[in-house]
């Protein structure tokens, strides 16, 4: 992590209730995570999941 200058993102409790408030587009609730963090701090996601960017959030794949 360190030699790619990745910063490890804390879960939180307002993640985890953005998580859950989010519409329900995609079930799996670790991408809902992941969808709630890069809103939270404006990141995008690398993924080949075709139904997270529905969310508006930008991804790269």
């Amino acid at each position: 992590m360190q030699a790619l200058s990745i910063t490890p993102l804390p879960i939180g409790f307002t993640t985890a209730i953005a998580a859950a408030t989010l519409p329900l587009i995609h079930r799996d609730p670790f991408d809902r995570l992941l969808v709630a963090e890069a809103i939270k701090n404006n990141l995008t996601i690398l993924t080949k999941d075709q139904t997270i960017p529905q969310y508006g959030v930008s991804i790269l794949w």
